[in-house]
């Protein structure tokens, strides 16, 4: 029994004199702290006593982010990121950084993930972090005893964090809903289970916010659809900045962040396949996965593009982005028509103006324009791209079977008149029609001239016929065969 006390007795002191030592040091630690990065390298031990922390450029972009979001400079946030960059413990640290370092006690969160499991225990993580000695020797932030559950508890200062599986949102409110992974691995490529997702996050989560004015959206996840969350955010068009930190580096789609209209963060890589994080994630490592997880599935997880990157009809290496176009040759505008009106909830198809040169035995993709526009702004497109083409540039456009469809090309025949406009109907599927656009690709006569629109427009054609859109694609071959061979292309005049 004494040797007991003498053990309990040499702990108690040994506490006391942490507790004193971190007090001493605590103004030291405030002014590490003023950042999100600096706080987690000072509490990183208290939740990861036996790893080694390593921070690098991706996690500090990461931070930099979550700091726009506590200062009010981004509302709704989407970081798409590989397995492993620390998305789950980030959120956990920031809330902590907010209530203590931020002296933000009275932030309310809603935390929340597809695995129920998971975001109770990155809650009890940061109550763990909270009531750790070296925080309170800090910042004297206390929990309440009555509302101190792992799916919930509340602080003194009328902040609280609450956790909550991503199908049960209803009913909690926070000044910070964090999404951690909405959709799992198993079930992202169920259509049911993604929809369900989706349509939870459509119409619950808008309504989580305790107000629509300040409160913020933070998801942080890996792609797994091109029909996931992540993507029905963005196509909503609602304000999300989106971070996107594929493993590999891609040049055509090198991240650019914009804050207030300013440029906020812009990837600092520049070669073709430079790794993210290689501290952490080193070349063997990465082609190791790539062996066992897959195409679809890297393409997806790690390079947030889920979509195989050169995968279908076309290959991503096979387009060459140049800066000029020779001078002369045959012109064509071939356009694909959206066959309905956008309506909300849905992602409907595009319209799409792709312009082609073709000279010298190559085909210039030029420009490529395309948008969710109602009738009216379609013939208006159809007037002022003619208009700025001139009279050399061929436009070529489909017309759908029966009656409705030619009158509706005869309408715009007439709107174009004057012009060289050639009407086709399409016959054979798409993959057939594609063909031509394909064998030229891959034998290197096709080149796309540097634009904005080239990330789209290849990440749509190289994905095809997987991808969820392939208006592009459409436009693309029939511009393509008007040049080649003056007609739509069947199976009849391949030889």
């Amino acid at each position: 029994m004494m040797m007991k006390a003498i053990r309990a007795e040499r702990a108690r002191r040994a506490a006391e004199a942490e507790r004193q030592r971190v007090s001493q040091d605590a103004e030291r630690i405030r002014a590490r702290c003023q950042t999100l990065e600096g706080f987690i390298q000072e509490f990183w031990t208290v939740l990861e006593p036996k790893k080694e922390l390593r921070f690098g450029w991706a996690l500090r972009a990461m931070c930099k982010h979550l700091e726009a979001v506590t200062a009010g400079k981004i509302q709704f946030l989407i970081m798409t990121v590989p397995p492993g960059m620390m998305k789950s413990l980030l959120q956990v640290f920031w809330t902590a950084w907010e209530w203590g370092a931020c002296g933000r006690p009275d932030i309310q969160v809603l935390a929340t993930s597809y695995s129920q499991p998971n975001v109770f225990r990155d809650n009890l993580k940061l109550r763990r972090l909270i009531e750790s000695d070296k925080f309170q020797a800090v910042w004297d932030l206390k929990l309440r005893g009555d509302q101190n559950a792992k799916s919930k508890f509340e602080n003194t200062g009328s902040g609280f964090s609450e956790a909550r599986p991503f199908g049960s949102m209803t009913g909690g409110r926070g000044d910070r809903v964090k999404i951690d992974d909405p959709h799992s691995t198993e079930t992202a490529e169920s259509d049911t289970e993604r929809q369900a997702a989706v349509r939870i996050f459509r119409e619950g989560i808008s309504d989580r916010l305790n107000d629509v004015t300040t409160s913020a959206i933070v998801i942080i996840m890996q792609r797994l659809h091109e029909q996931d969350v992540a993507a029905v955010a963005l196509e909503l068009d609602i304000g999300f900045v989106h971070l996107n930190l594929p493993m590999e580096f891609e040049p055509a789609r090198a991240c650019k962040t914009y804050v207030d209209g300013e440029l906020f963060f812009e990837d600092p890589r520049t070669e073709e396949g430079e790794l993210l994080f290689p501290e952490r994630f080193p070349r063997e490592e990465i082609e190791r996965l790539k062996r066992a997880k897959g195409s679809y599935a890297y393409s997806g997880q790690y390079q947030q593009r889920p979509a195989p990157r050169s995968g279908g009809m076309f290959q991503r290496g096979d387009f060459e982005i140049v800066d000029a176009i020779p001078a002369g040759g045959k012109k064509c505008r071939a356009w694909d028509f959206a066959a309905s009106k956008p309506t909300p909830g849905r992602s409907p198809d595009w319209t799409v103006g792709l312009r082609m040169t073709y000279v010298n035995g190559t085909f210039y993709v030029e420009h490529v324009d395309r948008g969710r526009w109602s009738p009216n702004e379609v013939n208006t497109k159809l007037k002022n791209h003619a208009s700025q083409d001139g009279l050399s540039v061929t436009i070529r456009m489909p017309q759908d079977p029966g009656a409705a469809g030619k009158a509706d090309a005869e309408s715009k025949i007439k709107l174009l008149a004057g012009y060289k406009v050639k009407v086709v109907q399409p016959t054979g599927d798409k993959a057939t029609r594609a063909t031509p656009a394909s064998a030229q690709t891959e034998a290197g006569n096709v080149k796309l001239l540097r634009g904005l629109w080239n990330t789209d427009f290849l990440d749509e054609v190289c994905s095809f016929p997987n991808a969820p859109h392939d208006d592009q694609v459409d436009a693309f071959a029939d511009a393509l065969n008007e040049l080649a061979l003056g007609s739509s292309y069947t199976l009849a005049n391949v030889g």
